[in-house]
């Protein structure tokens, strides 16, 4: 894994992220639960859907190839197949949701124009994927760092500055979804011009039949057909929250737990989602045939560490966060979404962020070494594992779980998935007779970190009830001031100490001994 690439990842999410969540808190007070659930639930399907089954699987292809020795990158005008994928997609996405949105969705204004703005968006990134695709093989990480930060400071700030134009001029909301409309648009716009300024109006178009000799590597294009095919069910899979919420909960629910998943995905973001796609990358690039005894060696080591790191600190953040969430409601979410179901729905998320991290990490892995064979394979398990996750999300519901019966529901696919994961790892490493090199008892936390998190865990617990926190938080007003009562400041600080000495005992007993071991490992 490239320290370089994933220092500027995860920097990228967090300066961004860190502005975006700024300008997000004054935006999330500007528009009403049923418009944001609309745009970050039911627009972001479509756009999700339109990108990801356009371009997933040649991306992940095209990490497949390696430059040759004079440095060119032979993979002819396969980067640009997901334009002429993803326009006819658009049109047809876009128009079919037009004609079977609920009535209550389509009566809002300016309905119709955001849905056109939302799949120009899209089109218009779509056509900065051979680009994305030459920066990655070129090792330049700073180019699509440069232009992921510029979109999502674009799109956030452009949102806000309609939703306040629109809120200053007494429209009472028409703007709403053209707001978001014009973000997207924003980020887009804000994403082919970085590239272009790096690679010229000329990677717009492809090159011409005599220049590739009007061939590309059959086994890459075949590879990318498999990995769009099965994209397919990944995509219905991941996004199927959105595909039930829509059936079961009304618009102003909707808006609850899309900003609940706003906030709780924050961690995935910053953190696991950088590492996912450095991890993607490495891997790739370590293990493409053939790959000798010293590289899966290495790649063995790489995967035990990260999940190690992922599950020790998911231990950690289990204990603080389920038991300091209450405090944190009322100062984060507005006062029009405490009483949606945002509040119960970033409870569940605090046990899904973990299982999240483990499912990322394993599929990193094998999007990176899998033939399509075993593509193919994986598909069939994926369908499977979606007829889990609706069925159980269906009788969540039924049992009164509300919207948090789609991240249970989630915890519950991922887990079949992770299991699916290991097992494929542990036969890769086997049919490669490395089998050896793989220890999964090297993933658990040690006994010593798991002493003090229950230690910790009391003390919380024991303290939050003598102090009576959660009748405090009760009683205060929503907003900073619930932080600014003498119980619940004894409990932070507490939080605090004890944070701090878990963090300090997995780094002493487990942490940099990971650390010096992959570097060991590298140097070798």
């Amino acid at each position: 894994m490239s320290g370089r690439q994933l220092r500027s990842l995860i920097g990228l999410q967090v300066a961004s992220r860190g502005l975006t969540f700024l300008l997000n808190q004054a935006l999330f007070r500007l528009a009403s639960p049923g418009a944001f659930g609309t745009a970050a639930i039911q627009f972001e399907l479509i756009s999700s859907t339109i990108l990801f089954l356009s371009r997933e699987g040649v991306r992940n292809a095209l990490l497949r190839v390696k430059r040759t020795e004079d440095g060119s990158w032979n993979v002819g005008n396969l980067p640009f197949l997901p334009i002429v994928i993803g326009v006819p997609l658009a049109l047809t996405t876009s128009f079919g949701y037009a004609c079977y949105a609920a009535a209550e969705t389509r009566s809002q204004p300016g309905f119709y124009g955001a849905i056109g703005v939302y799949a120009l968006a899209a089109v218009m990134e779509l056509w900065c994927e051979p680009m994305h695709n030459l920066a990655i093989s070129e090792m330049k990480t700073g180019i699509r760092v440069g232009a992921e930060g510029a979109g999502i400071t674009f799109k956030t700030f452009v949102t806000f500055l309609v939703l306040f134009y629109d809120s200053q001029a007494g429209l009472k909301g028409y703007l709403a979804l053209m707001a978001f409309a014009m973000g997207q648009l924003s980020y887009s716009l804000s994403l082919l011009l970085v590239y272009l300024s790096h690679y010229g109006f000329s990677a717009l178009f492809p090159t011409s039949i005599s220049q590739t000799n009007g061939t590309v590597n059959d086994e890459i294009f075949r590879l990318s057909r498999t990995m769009t095919s099965q994209s397919v069910i990944k995509h219905f899979l991941t996004e199927g929250d959105k595909l039930v919420l829509g059936s079961f909960s009304p618009l102003r629910d909707q808006g609850g737990y899309a900003i609940a998943v706003n906030y709780g995905s924050l961690i995935a973001r910053i953190i696991f989602q950088p590492i996912e796609e450095t991890s993607r990358i490495s891997f790739s690039k370590m293990l493409a045939p053939p790959a000798g005894k010293e590289a899966l060696q290495t790649a063995s080591q790489a995967l035990i560490t990260l999940l190690s790191v992922q599950i020790s600190l998911s231990l950690i953040l289990l204990v603080f966060g389920t038991a300091y969430l209450p405090i944190v409601l009322p100062v984060l979410l507005p006062r029009q979404y405490l009483t949606t179901s945002a509040p119960s729905v970033l409870s569940a998320w605090v046990w899904y962020i973990p299982v999240l991290a483990l499912n990322g990490g394993l599929e990193a892995f094998i999007s990176s070494v899998s033939t399509p064979q075993d593509l193919n394979r994986q598909s069939w398990w994926m369908a499977a594992f979606s007829i889990v996750y609706i069925g159980a999300a269906i009788q969540l519901y039924g049992w009164h779980f509300g919207d948090s019966s789609l991240v249970f529901a989630n915890i519950i696919n991922l887990s079949a998935r992770i299991a699916y994961a290991a097992d494929f790892v542990s036969n890769y490493f086997s049919k490669n007779s490395a089998r050896s090199a793989l220890t999964w008892r090297k993933v658990l936390p040690g006994w010593s970190l798991c002493v003090v998190c229950g230690a910790s865990w009391a003390m919380v617990r024991r303290m939050e009830k003598e102090l009576n926190v959660l009748g405090t938080i009760a009683r205060a007003e929503a907003g900073i001031s619930v932080l600014m009562n003498k119980p619940v400041l004894l409990h932070v600080a507490l939080g605090g100490v004890l944070g701090c000495v878990c963090l300090g005992t997995w780094w002493f007993t487990e942490g940099r001994h990971l650390v010096l071991s992959r570097g060991r490992t590298k140097m070798d």
